[in-house]
């Protein structure tokens, strides 16, 4: 008993490591992509060997343990988001074992694909509402491997992650099946009813490499044709990866500047404030007269904190070093014969959305400002909130937990329903903010609205951890490739880049230093991908599919027991 309690306990941590150690971490900084094709085989093969409740606890064990070494940074900003998130997938965790399990009883001879599947649809289903966290979907981790990611333009993530997770559902199946996939007509004979295969005995690794050998050359035999399919998928992936991948050297080239002022920008008050001015200042005025000259220069998100469009307007008496920072900045820009976009905290007098006459009104958004002359001339206001720390909707039914996260998170924003997009000079663009280039539904949206260019305003300097930061910028090149359009990241502190629309870093600044770079960055007109024009549909169809499959499953397992009664 006890030596099946430490082999499950060591193939969880096992999983966990491989999963963590398959994006970039603080060992790997760009993580290491080969481990994410074998990542859940440890998982997936202990589920062959498990009960429903043993498969239950390795489960939660396996999400908690998987996401606190993956997300580990969250903890540097507030202990409770580390606890919060690592809390959430421990349950997820939990009830996707229970299912995977069901599988294993529901289809004994292939149970691999219904794995697969089931994989597949909790990784597009767990992205979406108020919850929705899309770090950790296991394609990302292939983000370096653009022959392989070139596929995105048609599936988006969802296609990368279908090639990575079947060799896993596959080699786990062919090692764990045993007497537990045995078909029987019998419940008697049925998984449910048979213990847990014996572990192999056998003291020495070459025995077991021998005996794995056998294993996999047999279940080769009897299920040759999903492997096969599956190498030919993998084929046709990096014939297109590497023959059809789009040139788009001919496109015109727009120069942005992107400015990295390495500070967390909320940090420290008005003298700070002023500090963050006067280095965002610098470094443009560099940029502005290196060669090439920009076209236009990006500010990160809120790397101006001051409400601009509040000071500038209301001029607060109790607010005179703001406004009298905020009467700087415009100075400065009024001087400038490019466009400025800035990150900013833009506050609005609204009674009918704020009747609080204490709070003087104030609307407030997380915001992109375009400033072109000194003047503003469009705005963007972030749609998609980060839960607990930037929104909960739930204050009325849960007050206490509401007053609880509005005395500890930085901020809360009221929510943007404009998709912008900005005219800057000779073309088209858009800014998501912070980690909504995370998610593939809002840059898509603003292509499809006529961005040329996505330009990403971030603030990642509170994570102080260069893995946080690429594990974003990993999501943003398949933002590129899924549109065909020109990534661009303008970051507090990492990873300020520039992205082709082939998925390849383009340009990029030292993370953690004060620093700028001019990026040559594609003009992208007239492409439309097939993600672009369908979106998630890949997701959506292996959610379709895992609902099919487990009913279709618990449907026959029901007939088969009647029919099995009757006869007895």
């Amino acid at each position: 008993m006890a030596g099946r309690f430490f082999a499950g306990l060591g193939l969880t941590l096992l999983a966990a490591l491989l999963f963590a150690g398959a994006f970039p971490n603080p060992v790997f900084e760009n993580g290491v992509p080969l481990l994410a094709w074998f990542a859940f085989v440890p998982v997936f093969f202990l589920l062959y060997r498990s009960g429903f409740v043993a498969s239950a606890l390795w489960g939660a064990l396996y999400g908690y343990a998987s996401y606190l070494l993956f997300n580990y940074w969250l903890s540097t900003f507030h202990p409770l988001a580390g606890l919060i998130v690592h809390g959430i997938y421990m349950l997820y965790m939990a009830a996707l074992f229970l299912v995977l399990k069901l599988a294993v009883v529901l289809f004994p001879r292939r149970a691999y694909l219904a794995h697969w599947v089931i994989w597949l649809a909790y990784e597009y289903l767990r992205t979406l509402g108020f919850l929705g966290y899309p770090y950790g979907i296991i394609g990302y981790t292939q983000w370096q491997v653009i022959p392989v990611i070139q596929i995105a333009e048609v599936f988006g993530v969802w296609g990368v992650s279908a090639l990575v997770v079947f060799p896993s559902a596959w080699l786990a199946a062919a090692l764990g099946r045993d007497s537990a996939s045995a078909p029987s007509s019998s419940p008697a004979a049925s998984p449910l009813a048979l213990p847990a295969a014996k572990p192999s005995a056998k003291p020495l690794l070459a025995a077991a490499f021998r005996v794995a050998g056998v294993r996999v050359a047999a279940f080769f035999r009897r299920e040759r044709a999903a492997a096969v399919g599956w190498l030919a998928a993998l084929a046709l992936t990096l014939v297109y990866g590497f023959a059809f991948t789009p040139d788009f050297s001919d496109s015109p080239n727009v120069n942005i500047a992107l400015i990295q002022h390495n500070a967390d920008p909320w940090r420290g008050g008005t003298p700070e404030f002023r500090r963050n001015f006067e280095v965002l200042t610098r470094l443009s005025d560099e940029a502005l007269a290196a060669y090439p000259k920009p076209d236009i220069v990006v500010w990160s998100e809120t790397a101006f904190v001051p409400r601009i469009h509040w000071h500038y307007t209301y001029r607060e008496p109790g607010d005179q070093q703001a406004w009298l920072l905020v009467r700087d900045l415009l100075a400065y820009l009024d001087a400038q014969d490019v466009p400025f976009v800035i990150g900013n905290h833009d506050g609005r007098r609204d009674p009918s959305r704020n009747p609080n006459p204490a709070e003087g009104f104030a609307v407030n958004f997380n915001a992109a400002l375009l400033f072109e002359a000194g003047s503003i001339t469009a705005v963007y206001r972030k749609m998609h909130l980060v839960p607990f720390t930037e929104h909960f909707p739930f204050g009325q039914r849960f007050p206490g937990v509401y007053s609880y996260l509005r005395a500890f998170a930085a901020h809360f924003w009221e929510y943007g329903t404009e998709l912008t997009v900005f005219r800057g000079p000779g073309f088209y663009f858009s800014t998501p903010i912070c980690f909504e280039d995370s998610f593939g539904y809002i840059p898509r949206a603003f292509v499809r609205s006529g961005a040329e260019v996505i330009v990403n305003l971030s603030n990642k300097a509170w994570a102080d951890s260069l893995a946080s930061q690429n594990q974003q910028l990993a999501m943003a090149v398949f933002r590129a490739v899924e549109n065909r359009r020109a990534v661009v990241r303008s970051t507090s502190s990492g990873q300020t880049a520039g992205i082709s629309p082939c998925g390849r870093i383009l340009a990029a600044a030292p993370p953690f230093a004060e620093a700028w770079v001019t990026v040559p960055t594609p003009v992208v007109r007239e492409v439309t991908t097939v993600y672009t024009r369908f979106g998630d549909f890949a997701g959506v169809a292996f959610a379709a599919a895992a609902a099919v499959l487990l009913i279709i499953g618990g449907v026959s397992c029901t007939m088969g027991k009647v029919r099995w009664r009757r006869k007895t």
